[in-house]
């Protein structure tokens, strides 16, 4: 951590509401004026992974986006099978939605890899809220960016099998992960695991969304990015070249690494800004 940190004006480690417990969470406050909150959704499968593993990255996100960033430590598998991890995001989520106010009361999410259809998956379901009626109260994201996100559950895709072996990421490697977070065949084919199986992808909010060149996830991320524009959402996409699967985390090494983080920071800058 202490490698990989960045000077911000506060780091604070807190616990806020998931589903059933308060669960490990950290707060990044940039210098100078903070505008807009950004709850952000590490990656690892569903399965390993945390605040530390993803500290460098918050830390470059709120430098970046001039917000505030809230690193969430949502429940795991296998002791924590799904919807756990997505029930777990949607009550941070309406507890963020109520301190809001302190940066301006704007809400973005942001996610590498399962965190990313994590983030996905949210938005999702906050839309449906709304139009339900259920939970009017509490804003819509106004921005959701996605690094490298599963999108799909066993449907194949082209890059599944060119880069099943030998990139990092492997095939297997993604079966035993979805081995590990799904309690039947029948949750794969749910829009809660895979979000770009949700038929209505309308009125969602914009969408930044990054995937890597070789990494067996590129395919799901570029359709998801096409289905949500083809709804009518505001998205933009780009897909790194000379990349794998996860790379943000070798930012140290990797110049492309912290471009991507300093162009989606950008991007969220700007929507929190245009909401003053």
């Amino acid at each position: 951590m202490a490698l990989s940190a960045l000077p911000l004006k506060r780091v604070i480690d807190l616990r806020v509401p998931g589903a059933k417990e308060l669960r490990p969470a950290r707060l990044y406050i940039p210098y100078g004026k903070v505008r807009g909150v950004v709850l952000f959704l590490h990656g690892g499968g569903f399965v390993h992974c945390g605040l530390n593993s993803h500290h460098g990255i918050c830390c470059r996100l709120a430098r970046a986006s001039g917000a505030a960033v809230l690193s969430f430590d949502y429940s795991l598998a296998p002791e924590h099978k799904f919807p756990a991890a997505v029930e777990d995001v949607w009550a941070a989520f309406n507890w963020l939605t109520s301190e809001a106010w302190r940066w301006g009361g704007a809400v973005a999410v942001a996610g590498d890899s399962a965190g990313g259809t994590l983030a996905a998956v949210l938005c999702q379901k906050v839309r449906e809220a709304h139009r339900n009626g259920v939970s009017p109260s509490f804003p819509s994201p106004v921005m959701q960016v996605l690094y490298y996100p599963a999108t799909l559950g066993r449907e194949e895709t082209p890059s599944r099998e060119k880069f099943a072996h030998g990139y990092f990421l492997t095939k297997a490697m993604m079966e035993w992960y979805g081995s590990q977070y799904a309690s039947s065949e029948e949750d794969l084919l749910n829009p809660d695991f895979a979000p770009a199986l949700q038929k209505d992808l309308s009125g969602l909010p914009p969408a930044w969304i990054m995937t890597a060149e070789c990494d067996p996830l590129r395919d799901e991320g570029a359709l998801y990015a096409q289905r949500l524009t083809q709804a009518g959402n505001v998205v933009s996409y780009t897909c790194v070249r000379g990349t794998l699967h996860g790379f943000l985390l070798f930012y140290p090494m990797m110049r492309k690494a912290r471009r991507v983080l300093h162009q989606s920071g950008r991007a969220l800058r700007a929507v929190f800004r245009a909401r003053k």
